[in-house]
């Protein structure tokens, strides 16, 4: 699967269940801008986004 340039919290490994909370919540520190955004869910072309492929990981561990 393609990395979709940010496109999508969900397939982030930022984005993590917060127990505390208890919904999914983005672990990088966003500006006021930023969060705004993210909040509004119209945040596209993230500046952090990282595609979690756990299968690449143990790839690169082998």
């Amino acid at each position: 699967m393609a990395d979709n340039g940010g496109s999508n919290c969900n397939t982030c490994s930022h984005y993590i269940y917060d127990e505390d909370y208890e919904c999914y919540t983005c672990q990088e520190d966003l500006d006021e801008d930023e969060m705004a955004r993210f909040l509004a869910d119209s945040f596209r072309d993230c500046p952090f986004y990282s595609y979690d492929n756990e299968y690449e990981i143990v790839k690169h561990q082998m």
